[in-house]
């Protein structure tokens, strides 16, 4: 039996790092966030006993193999993947192994700032629900793998990952203690998304990034005055984002990219670098409106707003730089899984 899967990455419009304890614990946090046409994908092969258990990340040029296990240690590399097994045999298999060959890819690579390491995570889950026809919803996906990426293999991160590509489409999502979550989708006019496309760049730095050490800056937040008042002011931005985006403003959007991006670098001096502003500088000078990392910052994918009559002019200042504008559309449907 063969079954594949793919799920969405996301643009983090606003909001994000709200979604990190201790702040949404304390305080309450709330993003706003799209997914894209960016995808990690999936495929699960149920093997023989005597072929034992394969990982194959494709895009990482990465290979796991062991014998038939019921448990495999979360060590080297694939952590993500060995971790997804395991928690699906000891949680719905009854601590009974499974052969299977599993075959990853993602559009992005991890660091990207586009949710490619939870997308990935979901991505598995989602192949083996299918696989197992597990009685598994949207909530239970998200927060499996939100235990399995920050419990299991206690990597440092928030949540809006892995609801964003579950969930798919535009959301606004509320973060409170007790690991209780709430996700919003919000109904947004076809013609917005078109203007909201036709304004929008994606541009890679061509750094990816770890996001720990930013995140660990703003875990500490709570304890530091100034960095607690730009936290909650990036909470309020993501309010009026939202009602922004509900109002079909989108020159109110960009307006505010401005305020969230300056608001985001005041909680981690981690989330610039001299290679951004250098970028952030060029392109505002060639005609863009503004800009704001996607995700945790300090690399990764850049979104710009820009007028569509001042686009190539943009794009003619990045070519000094050795990055790449990546082409994308925004989508409405979440993980998705099926047999073959």
């Amino acid at each position: 039996m063969i079954v594949r899967s793919r799920s969405p990455l996301r643009l983090g419009l606003a909001g994000g790092g709200t979604d990190i304890s201790p702040y949404c614990d304390t305080f309450g946090g709330c993003v706003l966030n799209a997914t894209i046409n960016m995808y990690a994908y999936c495929t699960i092969e149920l093997l023989e006993a005597q072929d034992g258990i394969t990982f194959i990340a494709q895009d990482l040029k990465t290979e796991f193999h062991t014998p038939l296990t019921k448990y495999i240690e979360l060590s080297g590399e694939l952590q993500l993947h060995k971790a997804v097994y395991n928690r699906i045999i000891h949680d719905f298999n009854n601590d009974r192994p499974l052969p299977v060959k599993v075959y990853t890819y993602s559009d992005a690579p991890p660091g990207s700032g586009l949710g490619s390491s939870s997308t990935m995570v979901v991505t598995i889950l989602s192949a083996y629900r299918h696989l197992l026809k597990l009685p598994l919803s949207e909530y239970d996906i998200a927060r499996m793998a939100y235990e399995i990426e920050r419990i299991d293999c206690r990597l440092s991160g928030g949540r809006q990952d892995q609801y964003a590509t579950t969930f798919g489409g535009f959301n606004f999502m509320e973060f409170y203690e007790n690991e209780r979550v709430i996700v919003n989708p919000l109904r947004i006019r076809h013609s917005i998304i078109n203007e909201l496309e036709s304004q929008l760049m994606l541009y890679f730095t061509g750094v990816s990034r770890s996001s720990a050490k930013i995140i660990d800056d703003q875990i500490k937040s709570t304890s530091d005055e100034k960095r607690l008042e730009a936290m909650h002011e990036v909470k309020n931005l993501a309010y009026t984002m939202k009602e922004c985006l509900l109002k079909s403003d989108v020159n109110g959007m960009s307006e505010l990219f401005k305020h969230a991006w300056l608001a985001k670098k005041s909680t981690s001096s981690s989330i610039s670098t001299k290679q951004i502003e250098l970028i952030e500088d060029k392109v505002l000078s060639a005609g863009a409106k503004s800009l704001k990392i996607s995700g945790a910052g300090g690399g990764g994918f850049l979104m710009l707003f820009v007028e569509p009559v001042r686009r190539l002019e943009v794009e003619s200042a990045l070519k000094q730089f050795d990055g790449l504008i990546q082409p994308f559309r925004f989508t409405q449907q979440g993980t998705e899984s099926w047999s073959v």
